[in-house]
């Protein structure tokens, strides 16, 4: 499952609800104080509350009640919920998702006393006709009686079926926005529940606060977060266990029956036992881990610096694995305030790349918030949430490239002064492929300047961007500084765009790419070590019409057998993150014999 938005209403300092959308990677931005960790906070208290638990003093002190709402969409459903033996069903089926196709659980906290109660409910477009509305809440019989008052012929046992027999029995079947309780209500309503709870993404919460006890939350929570992932990843055998465990369980009370019986008949008719399983948690709380390092000194021991490099190990070693597993392992959202906190600049930046290429796997958020102009100047613009507070002190979260200038003034982000052309291209992937590009054309020749390390040209994205970007492309346009202009040919009205800029007389120029678009540029060598998987590269579209992301999609989607092919966007993201720094002046050469991307860079080159 991915989490699309939260909304929070009367948490702290969000009296009003207010709600925010997520992508693979969130970035929260904001002065101190403005409310970024109780926007994570409030995850995990829906998730988990473990780090954080809810609190009558979370309820905002503006409220007009002691009643706290935390509620998340989600989109990547279950496609089958198994309520009973042979009772399998979905949430399509039983009416339970939002017009547009979403699962929307809100938990709701009541704060009155010193303990807040929980309700969990699902907010649904549902059937809201008398005698229909609340079948998720009657039992087989009560079923099985309307079934048999209709007249339906359908079987009488499995209570998906006889719910979606009656509901087609009703010769209009209205749907409104409903709230249906699930983890308070009655029959297959909990058992959904009870189902869903197995689905949910884990969150893995990384507070900026530490303690300085010896289990520090710097190396336990990054282990513990392995322990739970480890404990998703093997829930079948766990239910092997638990069954074994309920049948002798079983087995030792209708034993102990029949003994009771033989001593006096009169005493019991019946032993059944009532059989508890442990929850996730209490699996979880059986394991710990401890950490020394050199000579056997714990880690809790060491410098904050050193331990923060846990985090940094970690996110990297967990973006390789989930390339390695694919999507076998359960969804995770990991959540990291200011991970840039005690890091050296290098350091910060293999986070961030770590970052990135956890986000660019199937079933792996990440959302962070951060204060460092450096670490976020490299942010992607729809990653980024800027949080303020409007003039009667609302919090207010808003969200694209709008908000840049907000941003980049929260932050100190200046251009860089050393910037001589402006090379705009049209989107980030681009941005990597020219680095990677010119950086495998200099190492053969030093006249081509090697975008990676050249702070003579700043990146214009005209179809997305970077903080970094848009900060160096859009403060020094009024300097009148040349431009450089590179489009796929894929779009033909670029045609027009490419001679505006050529008619300029400010040594600006354009051009179009020959192949079809930048991917195109690319090695089968590269892409089959990047990927694993082996394609041929055309000049233009294929035959069946598919472009080089679609046609290294639809390979990776046969190689690694499962679910739905990864979108185009998503691969793109991988060949520019991983084909194109594979890329060398050799692989280049045999994909371009004429020299095209060498001839552009060269002439970049000249305009310093």
């Amino acid at each position: 499952m991915r989490l699309e938005s939260v909304s929070i209403r009367n948490f702290r300092c969000y009296k009003d609800e207010v709600e925010v959308s997520f992508d693979d990677l969130t970035t929260f931005i904001g002065k101190n104080d403005i409310g970024k960790s109780s926007l994570l906070e409030a995850l995990e208290i829906f998730f988990n509350a473990d780090a954080v638990k809810m609190e009558p003093g979370d309820v905002s002190v503006y409220g007009d009640d002691k009643k706290v709402s935390i509620t998340c969409e989600f989109s990547d459903l279950p496609e089958v919920l198994t309520l009973d033996a042979g009772a399998e069903t979905n949430l399509a089926a039983e009416y339970l998702l939002t017009a547009d196709g979403k699962l929307k659980i809100r938990k709701d906290f009541d704060c009155k006393g010193s303990k807040p109660s929980e309700e969990i409910s699902i907010i649904a477009n549902h059937p809201n006709v008398a005698g229909v509305r609340s079948l998720l809440d009657l039992k087989e019989k009560e079923l099985q009686a309307i079934v048999a008052k209709r007249g339906l012929e359908v079987p009488k046992k499995g209570n998906p079926v006889m719910r979606a027999a009656i509901w087609a029995s009703e010769p209009s079947l209205p749907l409104t926005e409903c709230t249906i309780p699930l983890n308070k209500g009655k029959e297959d309503g909990k058992r959904i529940w009870e189902q869903l709870q197995v689905h949910l993404p884990l969150f893995a919460l990384f507070q900026s606060d530490r303690s300085s006890k010896d289990s520090d939350g710097e190396v336990q929570t990054p282990m513990m977060a392995a322990v739970a992932q480890a404990l998703a990843e093997v829930q079948d055998e766990i239910a092997e266990i638990q069954d074994k465990v309920k049948e002798k369980a079983e087995a030792i009370a209708k034993s102990t029956h029949e003994a009771l019986t033989a001593i006096d008949p009169n005493l019991a008719s019946e032993l059944t036992p009532q059989f508890t399983q442990p929850t996730t948690a209490k699996w979880k709380g059986l394991f710990s881990v401890n950490m020394t390092t050199d000579d056997g000194i714990p880690l809790n021991k060491r410098g904050s610096g050193i331990r923060r490099l846990i985090l940094v190990s970690f996110f990297k070693a967990a973006a390789e694995r989930r390339l390695a597993d694919g999507a076998k392992a359960r969804s995770i959202i990991y959540a990291i305030e200011e991970p840039e906190t005690a890091q050296h600049p290098n350091n910060q930046k293999i986070l961030m790349e770590a970052f990135k290429a956890l986000a660019e796997n199937d079933g792996c958020q990440v959302i962070i918030t951060t204060h460092s102009p450096g670490f976020a100047s490299e942010l992607p613009q729809d990653s980024i949430r800027y949080l303020s507070r409007d003039n009667s002190n609302k919090p207010q979260i808003e969200a694209g490239v709008d908000v840049f200038a907000d941003v980049a003034a929260a932050l100190g982000l200046v251009p860089d002064s050393r910037v001589r052309v402006l090379l705009c291209v049209e989107g980030p992937t681009d941005i990597q492929a020219f680095k990677c590009l010119s950086h495998a054309l200099h190492q053969t020749d030093k006249s081509v300047p090697d975008l990676c390390t050249d702070k003579r040209v700043a990146f214009v994205t005209l179809g997305g961007s970077t903080l970094a970007h848009w900060v160096a492309g859009n403060y020094p346009r009024h300097l009148g500084i040349p431009e450089v202009h590179i489009y796929d040919s894929d779009v033909a009205k670029y045609e027009v765009s490419v001679n505006e800029v050529n008619a300029r007389t400010d040594g600006s120029w354009a051009t179009r790419t020959a192949k079809y678009e930048i991917e195109n540029y690319l090695h089968a060598a590269a892409i089959e070590r990047a990927l694993g998987v082996t394609i041929e590269v055309p000049d233009q579209k294929n035959a069946a019409g598919d472009a080089v992301p679609r046609i290294a999609a639809l390979a990776k989607h046969v190689k690694d057998q499962r679910g739905n092919a990864p979108s185009d966007n998503t691969v793109k993201r991988l060949l520019a993150n991983r084909a194109f720094p594979l890329m060398t002046s050799d692989l280049l050469k045999e994909r371009g014999p004429d020299d095209e991307v060498k001839g552009w860079l060269l002439r970049l080159g000249r305009m310093f």
